[in-house]
């Protein structure tokens, strides 16, 4: 539909019969969780049903921030922001990465109070983020037309560019000794004892000794043809490119409601913030209790809508074998239909912030799915109920940023090794709904 541009990534011809560590799914989190498993020595294998980065890896809005973080998320974005200002030289390409500081327009005393109260708990990592008055607005953001209260500014955050990330990053695992299998989709893990032994692709099976599912908005019905039960949602954000604008600030900037974002070549991403459309599915009634009070205190923020979302989630299969066809390999790339009339409305009221604005025109629109944790932090680390299994998902809008971060501890976890950072909080038991059931005998053992 509206497939933002991608540079490409062209997998291997052959599958290897065994590797140390599967990846599945080749977004920004899976390839740097390769890349790190690469650098650590061992022997890896990412595979992805369909292109390297074109789903949300490619369709985000290409921040990367520390500010407004959960406190207890702080040193993960710390961290992989640190990775970030090296990323280029890591990979030998461009990454887009940028360090630009970010600014949030503030617009209400109850989002003041907001920033005011995350302040207290991100002073204790000496973050460089502050409060700042209208006086300073003209001077910081020159152009600014409308009447703000203020702004929250943090000068160390920047931007990246999504459709070069993921793509560079699997380039360098490559070149690191990681086999890519894309346009593969995995169907399923094997098991020994209990334990993960292979993967079955559609390709044939790999043996392994650990899987890694990094799947994005697919992790939960996959997850759940394991019998894992992995509470994840998709949301859908939808993005307007336009084209490009002189004397507008160089840093991304949110509004309540509009943001934007430049890009290399000189256009801008925008798009219509706080307004995040939220498909009714069946999983919105599986899991209408575990996310009832996120819906309670971010209600503003989302519009539900029923539509044909929901007719096809209904018809795709939750489970399969092995060696039947899977619903990977039925959808290779999820490519929702943007919302033009949302974009058109985040450029209007952009227009009326910054003036300069008033000439642009929309050049492109395009929209990818989210997957949301009902308590909106990413799970990342081991499924205890199936040991050699790994899972990092439910990004919640935060997967391109944290990415790199994300994707050095996913690798410390499976190699054993002390992680970068406190992993208690990305555990996927605090949702006490994690369970297993017994494999089925034929889906133990799949040989091509």
């Amino acid at each position: 539909m509206g497939e933002n541009p991608l540079d490409s990534v062209i997998g291997d011809e052959t599958l290897p019969r065994k590797v140390d560590v599967v990846v599945i799914g080749g977004g920004i989190v899976g390839t740097s969780t390769a890349l790190f498993l690469a650098e650590g020595g061992l022997k890896v294998l990412l595979c992805e049903k369909g292109r390297i980065g074109a789903e949300q890896s490619s369709r985000n809005w290409g921040w990367v921030r520390q500010m407004g973080r959960d406190p207890a998320e702080l040193p993960l974005a710390i961290e992989s922001l640190r990775l970030w200002e090296g990323m280029n030289a890591r990979v030998g390409a461009e990454t887009g990465f940028r360090r630009t500081g970010i600014t949030y327009l503030i617009d209400s005393a109850r989002v003041m109070a907001e920033y005011e109260d995350w302040l207290t708990h991100a002073r204790r990592f000496d973050l460089p983020s502050r409060f700042l008055g209208r006086d300073e607005l003209a001077a910081h953001l020159p152009g600014l037309a409308r009447s703000f209260k203020g702004a929250f500014y943090t000068e160390s955050d920047g931007r990246g560019e999504p459709a070069m990330a993921a793509p560079a990053i699997a380039e360098a695992a490559r070149r690191a000794g990681v086999g890519i299998a894309t346009g593969c989709a995995v169907r399923g893990v094997e098991r020994q004892a209990g334990r993960v032994c292979g993967v079955v692709t559609e390709r044939g099976a790999v043996g392994c000794d650990a899987a890694v599912l990094a799947g994005g908005a697919w992790s939960r019905l996959f997850a759940g043809n394991l019998g894992i039960d992995f509470p994840q949602l998709k949301v859908l954000g939808t993005v307007a490119r336009i084209s490009t604008v002189e004397g507008v600030p160089q840093m991304p900037v949110g509004g309540g409601d509009f943001s934007f974002c430049k890009r290399l070549d000189g256009s801008f991403s925008v798009a219509r913030r706080n307004a995040t459309l939220a498909p009714i599915v069946p999983d919105s009634f599986r899991l209408f209790v575990d996310y009832l009070p996120s819906l309670v205190k971010t209600w503003r923020e989302f519009r539900l809508r029923i539509g044909r979302r929901f007719v096809e989630e209904w018809r795709i299969p939750r489970h399969w074998r092995l060696d039947e066809i899977s619903p990977f390999e039925r959808v290779r790339v999820l490519d929702p239909a943007p919302i033009p009339s949302l974009n058109r409305e985040g450029l209007d009221n952009l227009r009326r912030a910054f003036p300069a604005f008033a000439g642009a025109r929309i050049t492109q629109n395009w929209a990818g799915l989210i997957d949301v944790t009902p308590d909106a932090t990413p799970v990342i680390g081991p499924v205890d109920a199936i040991p050699g299994f790994f899972l990092a998902s439910g990004f919640s809008g935060h997967g391109f940023g944290i990415g790199p971060g994300a994707g050095k501890l996913m690798a410390e976890l499976v190699m054993g090794r002390t992680p970068c950072v406190d992993p208690h909080l990305f555990r996927l038991d605090r949702f006490k709904r994690a369970t297993s059931i017994p494999a089925r005998p034929a889906d133990l053992r799949i040989r091509s």
